[in-house]
């Protein structure tokens, strides 16, 4: 028996989406983050480690799809765990012990990430990425319950 390689779609998108995070939340789960933490951790410190928090909270709802009051719990609550720190009203930045959850984080993810993708050529790779990227923002222009 053959078996057919499926043409990218939803579910195949959702498959691979939720077989990887589970690894990944075995790493969060660890380390006592939540997913939207480690998602706003990244954010924080791919930006300079300083950031608007309105713009944090922006790109949390806009990347995870959460509701505005969910990403400023979010953000408070690590502001209370002192992930983060308010250094100028409106602002929040690393602090020491956020900065080092982050990268523990994101050894973690690395070294999944390094099991996950071994021997996938790095032409495939790319063509993943463009796809899914170009998916992504179709899928994000699309009107609300469309």
């Amino acid at each position: 028996m053959t078996t057919t390689t499926p043409l990218v779609n939803g579910q195949v998108i959702g498959l691979a989406h939720y077989a990887s995070r589970a690894a990944l939340e075995a790493v969060l789960a660890r380390t006592g983050t939540t997913f939207n933490q480690s998602v706003a951790l990244r954010a924080v410190s791919d930006n300079g480690g300083t950031v608007e928090r309105d713009w944090l909270v922006g790109r949390l709802t806009g990347a995870l799809k959460i509701e505005e009051a969910t990403a400023r719990e979010t953000v408070d609550e690590m502001t209370a765990l002192e992930q983060l720190a308010e250094p100028t009203p409106g602002q929040v930045s690393l602090t020491d012990s956020g900065r080092e959850l982050f990268e523990a984080i994101r050894a973690g993810g690395n070294e999944i990430a390094a099991r996950l993708y071994a021997g996938i050529p790095a032409e495939d790779l790319a063509t993943a990425g463009r796809v899914l990227t170009l998916i992504t923002e179709r899928a994000d222009a699309e009107p609300a319950g469309a």
